[in-house]
């Protein structure tokens, strides 16, 4: 249930990240398209993206790893050695 959870924070997080990174760009290229619809848009599509992961991981074997869901999310961990040097 924990997992589900994180998962469900961070679909969330994604789409309310994609939806705000897209409203000011949509606003001025298609002023005629509904500001809601935009956001609506560029959230669903990324979601989308990241349960279309999530589920091909999810049916090969059927467990998701911690390894497998932050693939999804593309999130690249880093050693503190590393963050704190400031490396990449």
């Amino acid at each position: 249930m924990k997992m589900a959870k994180d998962i469900l924070g961070r679909i969330v997080a994604l789409f309310l990240s994609s939806a705000l990174a897209i409203v000011g760009g949509a606003s001025v290229l298609a002023p005629e398209l509904e500001l809601w619809k935009s956001a609506a848009l560029s959230g669903l599509a990324a979601a989308f993206q990241v349960i279309q992961k999530l589920a091909t991981s999810y049916y090969d074997d059927g467990k998701l790893t911690r390894e497998e869901i932050n693939a999804a999310f593309n999130v690249q961990t880093r050693s503190k050695k590393d963050s704190a040097n400031g490396d990449l």
